[in-house]
């Protein structure tokens, strides 16, 4: 998760005025040079003004497309997300309703409307346009904000997701006030957890589903009614939760959804429940608390007579690889399928005819889509090279948002032909473009266990010369890198500055079966150190065009604290460091981040019931030994780990007189999402490795 930083107006000027300080230029609004690097490769600018395609959805006749692009506002330092379709033709075009910005754009079930959030009115609700997108009127004018929804198959009912107090809850224009006053108020009190989920502070709203009836034009009559009345949850989770969190029955009349409600445990649990609940109002009825492991992802069968979810097997177990369940509708009689594959499977839905479904999930460094047959769990791989992004099925077409190391999203549908492109976003922007190709090795790790990573040649590359090398580490740290394409962490950026890239997915990594995901459990700072350090010693073997005397390590998250631990265990290879939003002290880490149980997962426990543990796997025992130097960077609103981290790591390096530099981003979280920033901060990372790896 990168970052490069730039100063904002207001903090440029105290900057300017300390000593030893000095503030990042900001970048120009003027739109960036979109010409290629000199090496004929990606330019950090020219990644940050590409056109993003996500999220196809098939009309219900199955002859359209409808996907979202988000483009980039270069002047406004943000991006903008826009209505596309594939007609029946094979022509692409931009609905022109999209003026205003669209997102999580549906069809109505009977394919003459398209519904979607957007906040040109004032605040995010649900709003319409015809099917050729031309017009939009407002659906919902409610006194909160609507951040997901549904529709109903018969068209006429909407559920929505709103964050309310929940002694408002049966009045929205209550949740508003409140939110209004509470602003104003200069002192917050908590009496339990989580305090600062994600990037903001806990306000004390829940998000709860909400149905509300639509007339004949597909507007909203009437008042909402909450249908997790009296529950202490959220529903889809915040703040990144999705509509794939809840799923409507086909025929309207029943609400699938996920949530928690432990209460003041919540925080220490990850035990999700499945609800079932009547459209028309009732009680929520929790089909899985037979399970204390998280139950997520639930969906309908398309005839309604049967509902499916993933299932944890183990509690507070992070990176544990659930199991598809398949129950009745009401959740009775529940079945495990496939209950020996375990590569991790998300996105669940079912496939048109009910025989089998789709869940997409890492595998051997490819993210694919899988189908799993409903009766023998039988699975089949339906994509192969490459990360499947988002998908849907209608009848017997299936389209994928499909991307790869040299290449950013572009919708395909699969038939028995292989995958059939529908779309050619950012060709011209690409064309000409030396994107090397990502090159599988695999080595023999800890325990002598086969390990898998990815090497890059730098764009422009010539047979006989020598490249300075980047050793890339991944976050998470159960987040694997697959054959896909970033727009923050992005190989190419560094192959188009003339470095050659290493990535490798060690043990912990997704992907490769439970077994290697949970050995790094305990193990944070040695079975991971191991696979890298082979995994550098065999990219160097069979690479001479590597010049191993002209290297970097690079990190973000469990990347960076590896990156920190780097330096007081292995920084012999290194000309430099480089820590995104890295740990520095373990223990008081999972005490402050967001996730308060993740401790019990990573190291069975809390910080003072493992001392000796978090102290051999914590980089700050180790900073005696630190030498290298590195760029440090973090964050404000990072609060999965908190710029203390980032603090802690520059001031061990700067009382040893090490050569170093700390850049700080007031308004970015864990990620860096705002364009004109991420090219400045990818700026910063370029600059200090070219200086660090240059020729003597």
């Amino acid at each position: 998760m990168p970052i490069r930083m730039s100063l904002l107006a207001g903090a440029t000027a105290l900057a300017l005025c300390l000593p030893g300080v000095s503030a990042l230029a900001q970048t120009a609004p003027e739109a960036p040079d979109p010409r290629p690097t000199a090496a004929g490769g990606l330019s950090p600018q020219q990644l940050a003004m590409m056109e993003r395609v996500s999220d196809p959805r098939l009309s219900p006749d199955g002859r359209r497309v409808l996907y979202n692009v988000r483009t980039t506002d270069w002047a406004g330092n943000k991006g903008v997300g826009a209505a596309w379709v594939v007609e029946a033709d094979g022509a692409t075009r931009r609905l022109p309703a999209s003026d205003g910005g669209v997102g999580s754009a549906r069809w109505s079930p009977d394919g003459t409307a398209i519904y979607f959030l957007s906040t040109r009115g004032g605040s995010s609700q649900v709003w319409r346009m015809d099917a050729q997108g031309q017009a939009a009127t407002q659906v919902t004018s409610l006194p909160v904000d609507v951040t997901a929804f549904r529709l109903a198959a018969d068209g006429r009912t909407l559920i929505v997701a709103l964050p309310v107090f929940l002694d408002c809850a049966a009045d929205l224009a209550c949740s508003r006030d409140r939110l209004k006053a509470n602003a104003a108020a200069t002192v917050r009190t908590y009496d339990r957890q989580m305090l600062r989920p994600w990037d903001s502070w806990n306000d004390g709203r829940r998000s709860h589903l909400f149905a509300l009836d639509l007339n004949g034009s597909g507007l909203a009559a009437g008042q909402p009614r909450d249908l997790m009345a009296g529950m202490d949850g959220d529903a889809p989770s915040r703040p990144l939760g999705d509509d794939g969190e809840f799923n409507l029955s086909p025929d309207g009349t029943r609400l699938a959804f996920q949530t928690q409600t432990q209460g003041r445990a919540e925080a220490y649990t990850n035990n999700t429940d499945v609800f079932v609940v009547p459209v028309a109002g009732g009680p929520a009825v929790n089909v899985t608390q037979g399970n204390a492991a998280p139950d997520f992802n639930p969906v309908f069968s398309p005839d309604g007579r049967r509902l499916a979810w993933l299932a944890g097997r183990r509690e507070n177990v992070f990176g544990d690889q659930p199991v598809l369940m398949i129950a009745d509708a009401d959740g009775s009689d529940a079945r495990a399928v496939a209950a020996d594959w375990d590569r991790g499977a998300g996105g669940l839905r079912w496939r048109p005819d009910g025989r089998a479904l789709y869940a997409l999930a890492a595998e051997d460094g490819q993210q694919k889509l899988f189908e799993i047959d409903a009766r023998s769990g039988a699975v089949r791989a339906v994509t192969g090279r490459g990360t499947a992004a988002g998908f849907d099925a209608v009848g017997d077409r299936l389209v994928v948002a499909h991307e790869t190391f040299d290449g950013p999203a572009q919708l395909v549908e699969i038939g028995r032909d292989g995958p059939q492109p529908l779309t050619r976003h950012n060709a011209e922007a690409t064309a000409g473009l030396d994107l090397p190709k990502g090159e599988h090795f695999t080595f023999s790790g800890w325990n002598g266990e086969p390990v898998q990573g990815w090497v890059f040649k730098p764009a422009g590359y010539v047979e006989g010369r020598t490249y300075p090398v980047l050793y890339v580490i991944h976050g998470g740290p159960k987040s694997p890198f697959s054959d896909g394409w970033s727009y923050r962490w992005n190989p190419q950026i560094y192959t188009g500055a003339g470095f050659g890239v290493v990535m490798v997915n060690f043990h912990g990594t997704p992907g490769f079966g439970q077994a290697f995901t949970d050995s790094i459990n305990e193990h944070w700072g040695d079975r991971p150190l191991e696979d890298l350090q082979k995994g550098w010693t065999a990219a160097l073997a069979a690479n001479p065009w590597m010049d191993g005397e002209r290297a970097c390590a690079l990190g973000a998250s469990y990347g960076g604290y590896m990156v920190n631990l780097i330096a007081g265990k292995w920084n012999a290879p290194w000309d430099c460091l480089v820590n995104h939003a890295g740990v520095f002290d373990v223990g008081q880490l999972m005490n402050a981040m967001d996730i308060a149980n993740f401790g019990t997962s990573e190291f069975s426990g809390a910080s003072w019931e493992h001392p000796e543990l978090y102290r051999q796997f914590s980089p700050n025992t180790y900073v005696a030994d630190w030498s290298k130097p590195m760029l440090v960077l973090h964050g404000s609103r990072d609060f999965r780990v908190p710029i203390e981290q980032g603090l802690g790591t520059f001031s061990a390096l700067q009382r040893q007189g090490i050569e170093s530099r700390f850049v700080h981003v007031p308004d970015e979280n864990h990620w860096v999402l705002k364009p004109r920033t991420w090219v400045d901060w990818q700026q910063e990372i370029l600059d200090w490795t070219t200086r660090h790896t240059a020729a003597q």
